[in-house]
């Protein structure tokens, strides 16, 4: 029996030492953790429970019979974040630089497969030159497999993917298609072309960090939701995430014990400017609301008009869809409303309520926009919130002008409770634009048309550029006083936490992708 253990031990010596000493070294130096490094500081001291440690490939062409690494160049198993049930994947470039096989997919399936069936969030820590070549369509059949457990796995348990080094090609479509995407700052990089193959086929010369690095997708294609400087903090920022998420669609956030105070926030009071024309950092708005330090944002630096994340009220996970007045006097574009709609709808997924509130002056103008699809990007925001069925309330702060009033959770398209503020605008348009249409021929025939401009911009004004005409037909359910909206929200939210809804019988909707 002692030699069997021996020999059990060695094999396991062998699996945990991946490619080998030399090659762990030239992780290090990128300044790159190993993929069992990043799960332990990922896990639980203890919790981690590896499955498939002694996988190989089974390639016999090109010499690869010769080339064999116990667990295959990724990482599996289960284990617990913070107590809660985790299946994790790392994939370890120290083998074979990350390349996916058949039996490396075959892993990744098996832990999905498992998690779907437990109910338990899914992590993918990607780290991989791409498929291995030697393999041919059967690293291809791999790679689709992951997909579409993926496809199957969305909205049933959330997947959160760190990129934490290479991921171009086909390996892309699978962090693609996860809820949640990290990448580390000037180590990883993602897409579906490198510099090489873009050079030859339109003459660009552009680097990896360029072309796909975590600045260039953190803020101009939006393909990744965060960044992080190094491994140890992508981590964290993963466990973060977590915290607001439950582990399945059939469960709920978990809510961190509160004692409710007086609720009154008198700072709430002085972030508006008098001027509607002044602009203002929604995010102000946010801390004053929600308990303190909780707000944790998602896709900070992409589409800047709008912000979106999520935050803790009274010890409850809500998500937050918020105009910003700082960027773009915080209209709606093709970007803003792709990026709110994809946050609602996995909020929706996970149960998570949300809180929208509402500075929107309209929807972008321009040729740029309308040939890039404001009309369907637009509507995606519209459908995601009139789909959605957790609890939604919103609070209009200052201007909800035209049909962005109606996409930006108005009680036309289900929301639960509408406040406003005594400042609020909510009209077809701002009273200058209204006036000069509403009253062009009476300024037309004037003595002096400014001043009668003036007077009737003035008049539109008192009659629409407040929120009483929509609390009088019950479009707004109540005007507030900005430092009493934490209580009210509090409030509204506790009384929505058994909403039931239930949608017509169909297949599924046609979301205008």
């Amino acid at each position: 029996m002692s030699k069997k253990v021996e020999i059990l031990n060695q094999k396991i010596a062998e699996a945990h030492l991946g490619g080998g000493q030399v090659r762990i070294d030239k992780q290090h130096k990128k300044g790159k953790l190993t993929a069992r490094e990043r799960i332990h500081f990922l896990m639980d001291e203890g919790s981690f429970e590896e499955i498939g440690m002694l996988v190989t490939h089974r390639t016999t062409d090109f010499g690869m019979e010769d080339q064999q690494f116990y667990g295959d160049g990724v990482v599996t198993g289960y284990g617990t974040i913070n107590g809660r049930l985790v299946y994790v994947f790392a994939q370890d470039f120290t083998v074979f630089g990350g390349a996916l096989s058949e039996t490396h997919a075959e892993k990744i399936c098996k832990i999905m497969d498992t998690a779907m069936k437990v109910g338990a969030p899914v992590i993918g820590l990607n780290d991989s030159g791409g498929a291995r070549i030697q393999e041919g369509v059967r690293s291809l059949g791999g790679y689709a497999d992951i997909f579409y457990r993926n496809v199957m796995a969305s909205g049933v348990v959330p997947q959160i993917s760190a990129i934490m080094g290479p991921c171009a090609g086909g390996a892309v479509y699978s962090p693609a298609m996860t809820d949640f995407t990290i990448m580390v700052e000037n180590t990883s990089y993602m897409f579906v072309t490198g510099p090489n193959v873009v050079k030859t086929v339109t003459n660009e010369e552009v680097t990896s960090e360029e072309l796909g690095g975590a600045s260039a997708h953190s803020t101009k294609s939006g393909v990744t939701h965060l960044t992080a400087g190094n491994d140890i903090d992508c981590i964290e920022k993963i466990k973060a995430l977590l915290s607001y998420m439950p582990q399945n669609c059939e469960d709920t956030p978990t809510r961190l014990p509160y004692e409710m105070g007086d609720e009154i926030r008198e700072e709430l009071e002085n972030i508006i400017p008098e001027s509607s024309n002044q602009p203002y950092d929604m995010r102000d708005m946010i801390e004053g609301i929600t308990d303190k330090e909780t707000f944790f944002e998602i896709h900070k630096n992409y589409a800047e008009n709008i912000v979106v994340g999520f935050a803790r009220l009274a010890g409850r996970s809500i998500g937050i869809v918020a105009n910003q007045p700082m960027c773009l006097a915080g209209v709606l574009d093709v970007e803003s409303s792709k990026k709110a709609a994809r946050f609602t709808r996995f909020c929706d997924c996970f149960n998570i309520p949300l809180l929208v509130l509402v500075d929107v002056p309209g929807f972008l103008p321009g040729t740029n926009q309308e040939w890039n699809g404001i009309i369907t990007n637009g509507a995606k925001l519209l459908y995601a919130l009139s789909e959605a069925t957790v609890p939604r309330i919103s609070v209009i702060t200052r201007k909800a002008y035209g049909g962005a009033y109606d996409v930006m959770n108005s009680k036309h398209i289900g929301a639960d409770m509408n406040f406003a503020y005594p400042n609020a605008e909510i009209a077809v348009m701002g009273a200058k634009g209204a006036s000069e249409i509403i009253f062009r021929k009476e300024i037309k025939a004037a003595e002096d048309p400014d001043a009668e401009l003036s007077a009737k911009e003035k008049e539109y004004a008192e009659k629409f550029a407040n929120p009483y005409r929509a609390a009088q037909r019950g479009f707004i359910d109540e005007v507030i006083l900005p430092k009493n909206t934490r209580r009210k929200l509090i409030k509204a939210f506790a009384s929505l936490e058994n909403k039931s809804v239930t949608l017509p019988k169909k297949k599924h909707g046609n979301i205008p992708l």
